[in-house]
């Protein structure tokens, strides 16, 4: 049940609706351009067909991709959904030609992304304020 599936058909408005249920801003202006420029995503329906779980790898497509914005809708996390789509994300991006993933994530976040195969690495992040 609630099997992620890679490229999934989306609506323009269904990721920034599930981002709002989330707390996050919803960022419509990014679609449909960040599905036409990441390298691929996935995602999750529920049994009314709604989008429940989304992320995506973007990157130049050569030996480096970047993991963003893991979702899940409230009403569903703790039901290993999130796990779900990492690992889906870490099986294309080996069938991609990816050798390298990375993710930036809040420290309260580090156990779950231990949990889906990522060893915890210095890093740094740069934001435009």
């Amino acid at each position: 049940m609630y099997n992620p599936r890679i490229n999934l058909p989306i609506k323009h408005e269904e990721v920034p609706s599930l981002r709002e249920k989330i707390g996050w801003a919803r960022r419509d202006q990014d679609f449909p351009a960040l599905l036409e420029r990441c390298n691929f995503w996935v995602g999750v329906r529920n049994e009314h067909q709604e989008l429940i779980g989304f992320g995506y790898v973007c990157g130049m497509g050569l030996e480096h991709g970047y993991l963003e914005d893991i979702m899940v809708h409230p009403h569903y996390q703790g039901n290993g959904i999130g796990v779900k789509l990492v690992k889906a994300l870490l099986v294309e991006a080996d069938a991609f030609g990816l050798e390298i993933v990375t993710v930036s994530y809040g420290a309260d976040k580090q156990s779950f992304y231990e949990k889906c195969g990522f060893t915890h690495g210095g890093g740094g992040v740069w934001s435009h304020s």
